[in-house]
């Protein structure tokens, strides 16, 4: 059954083996949109994030990280290197059976609640834009986020960092 709240995806990460594997499996089948990870890595992505939730049983997921993670993504790094304070959204994926059910909005929403609680004030990400992902583009620029720089990555993939300012 699934429920309109998020649940932490930290709540029994470490004793369930089957919400490890299928978070591994959904994250790797959209490597290209999210990167690769293996299981530590993504352990370590959950165990570090400022916020690491889900809708369902794995419908969708979101991670993101606040500035003072021990996080070593080049994405990151940028915005690190130039805002004081912020909530970075490392991955957000849903599951192609529960796509068109707006869970991905439910869990910004999510995001954008506990972030403003934190006392964050913007919350900032990064799109693709070679290879291009005009979805994710306009998700996002539909949720208020904005340019504010663009990278090569030594992948080869080009990317546009957004950034949104959090309403008091």
């Amino acid at each position: 059954m699934m429920t309109d709240t998020p649940t932490d995806l930290r709540a029994g990460y470490t004793a369930d083996a089957d919400l490890r594997a299928a978070l591994l499996a959904l994250n790797n089948a959209h490597a290209v949109e999210l990167s690769l990870a293996d299981e530590a890595r993504m352990a370590m992505l959950v165990e570090r994030a400022f916020v690491a939730a889900r809708l369902g049983n794995l419908d969708a997921a979101l991670i993101a990280f606040d500035q003072d993670a021990d996080y070593d993504s080049a994405n990151f790094q940028w915005f690190r290197a130039r805002y004081p304070r912020f909530v970075y959204v490392d991955r957000i994926v849903t599951a192609p059976h529960a796509r068109g059910r707006g869970l991905a909005r439910r869990l910004y929403t999510h995001l954008f609640e506990q972030a403003r609680l934190a006392g964050h004030d913007c919350v900032v990400c990064e799109v693709n834009s070679d290879p291009p992902n005009p979805v994710s583009e306009m998700f996002h620029r539909a949720l208020g986020f904005e340019p504010v720089g663009e990278a090569l990555l030594e992948n080869g993939k080009t990317v546009t960092y957004l950034s949104r300012t959090l309403g008091q």
